[in-house]
């Protein structure tokens, strides 16, 4: 049979249920006040940089690298084999046109050259050799035939005798057949004797033209020697400075070898490298921004080098202002291929906060805090990122890196 419990414990038991449902009110308000803190982290102002939205135009661009080599530099090579006697010049040092830069040992070309010389004495005396060789054949076989024609003037006669001594019976037929075939051989040989002449002078005039030929290829050989020799003063053709030169006394160089550069350094370029992934970006024609210290200077692409080594495209820039002040030779410099030009957008300074994401969250000033959006990025260069969605001009946004933040509503800024 139950019982009525005591109104003492009963009462127990209801305390009991009232601090247990206190305590977990008291809980869940702790997790609700420590999730607050954390969706409201403080920051002190002075910590972190700003930058505010506007409207304006940006240039989507690739970046490379880039340095400064003169616009136009002259490779100086030696024309003949020589050792560097002596050089004249350094790298840096200004020269005059006509200046010379190296000193080149000539002997053993001007050897080479007598040789050249005596050798064609050589030729020219055998060619007169063989002409008068030639011309003593020809003249014994014209004597000859001038011999041979007499004989032949002769037996015509002798067969005319005979023929008329036949007519008043004086004579034989054998006789007049007899003196038709010397007659008949005479002729022969006669006309071989003018095939020979004309065979042999032939002849001479064939050996005499490759003579010649190989006459006229010696003395072509001796005129580039000479010229060779002429030019083995290594000389600047232009006004100019000297970049580069061999420095080693001594050293022997090939015909056609670089000895040394000179650069006209009034006007320049840029030679810039970039991944070859952005092979079908950059092409000839192209916009380019290249900034030199705090200058941006504008050009275009002047040539893209065909050849790829190791994923790199090399290609060059032609500047707008070729002789800008801030241009040093050998300078390296930022390039930007530009590749799309967008025009009245929303735009803001580039940052640390952008992470090249189409898509990311942004905080925005508003008062003593910042309130995080979600927007869209667009076109992006080193200077502005273009933004897109719940934005507007003239507010402020937080362009210091945001990544520790990104999982917050809001940030809390302090002027600590």
């Amino acid at each position: 049979m139950d019982r009525e419990l005591p109104q003492a414990v009963v009462q127990q038991s209801k305390r009991r249920r009232i601090w247990q449902i206190g305590a977990a009110v008291a809980v869940v308000l702790l997790v609700v006040l420590a999730f607050r803190t954390v969706l409201k982290t403080k920051v002190a102002k002075s910590e972190l940089r700003y930058a505010t939205v506007e409207i304006g135009a940006v240039e989507s661009s690739l970046t490379a690298t880039g340095m400064v080599v003169p616009e136009a530099e002259e490779v100086i090579a030696s024309p003949i084999h020589a050792k560097i006697e002596r050089v004249l010049h350094r790298p840096g040092d200004h020269v005059a046109a006509n200046e010379p830069l190296v000193q080149l040992d000539k002997q053993s070309s001007h050897t080479t050259l007598e040789k050249l010389r005596d050798e064609q004495h050589l030729k020219q005396n055998k060619t007169d050799q063989l002409q008068n060789g030639l011309q003593k054949n020809v003249n014994q076989l014209r004597s000859r035939y001038a011999v041979q024609e007499v004989r032949v003037k002769s037996l015509q006669a002798a067969l005319s005798d005979e023929q008329y001594l036949l007519s008043i019976g004086g004579g034989t037929q054998e006789n007049v057949k007899k003196a038709e075939l010397d007659l008949k051989v005479a002729a022969l040989e006669l006309e071989q004797l003018k095939r020979q002449i004309q065979d042999e002078q032939d002849a001479a005039q064939i050996d005499m033209k490759a003579v010649g030929f190989e006459l006229e290829m010696q003395r072509r050989d001796i005129n580039q020697l000479q010229r060779q020799l002429e030019q083995a003063d290594i000389k600047a053709t232009k006004k100019g400075v000297v970049t580069w030169v061999n420095e080693e006394i001594g050293a022997t160089v090939n015909a056609g070898e670089p000895v040394a550069r000179v650069a006209d350094l009034s006007s320049f370029r840029i030679k810039a490298t970039i991944s070859d992934s952005y092979a079908e970006q950059v092409k000839t024609g192209g916009p380019v921004v290249v900034r030199v210290n705090d200058a941006d200077l504008r050009g275009e692409i002047a040539s893209v080098q065909p050849k790829v080594e190791n994923g790199i495209i090399t290609f060059y820039v032609r500047l707008q202002e070729k002789s800008h002040q801030a241009l040093r030779s050998n300078l390296r410099v930022e390039v930007f291929v530009l590749t799309e030009f967008r025009p009245n957008v929303l735009r803001v300074k580039n940052g640390p906060f952008y992470t090249g994401a189409s898509e990311q969250a942004v905080f925005v000033v508003q008062g003593d805090k910042a309130v995080r959006r979600m927007l869209k990025t667009g076109a992006n260069n080193l200077d502005y990122v273009e933004l897109q969605g719940n934005i507007a001009a003239g507010e402020e946004i937080i362009i210091s890196s945001t990544k520790e933040y990104v999982h917050l509503k809001e940030l809390l800024l302090s002027n600590d």
